[in-house]
């Protein structure tokens, strides 16, 4: 091998570790968030309802409890996973909002309104 190729060989090898760097990096700020609030049928905020967050493709589900504002919010989600919003809250529940893998929105809306117990 000559000489040209042994420093080719070399500075291939000292910037590889450099670009896996940049992919790790790269990945995880490629995430992205749902928040919303939780309201009543009076349209007045939920403090302590049950919202569900369900993965379509792995089916997990991850849960949050709304604060005193009715407010809930979810990180790090993967952009190419739909995922399935519902509200629990003493017997009463919203209909199944979708928070779509074509949603562009790095921090997406969704509101979630309460329906009366049947």
């Amino acid at each position: 091998m000559s000489r040209c190729g042994v420093w080719v060989l070399a500075a291939l090898l000292l910037c590889a570790p450099a670009g896996f760097g940049q992919n790790k990096k790269k990945n995880a700020s490629a995430t992205r968030s749902v928040q919303g609030v939780v309201t009543s049928v009076d349209n007045t905020p939920v403090s302590g309802a049950l919202v569900k967050l369900k993965n379509t493709r792995s089916l997990e589900i991850r849960s949050f409890v709304t604060q005193d504002n009715g407010s809930y919010r979810f990180f790090e989600l993967s952009p190419d996973i739909d995922y399935e919003l519902t509200a629990q809250y003493k017997g009463e529940s919203s209909s199944t909002k979708t928070l779509s893998s074509f949603d562009s929105r790095r921090e997406a809306t969704i509101n979630l309104k309460l329906n009366p117990a049947k």
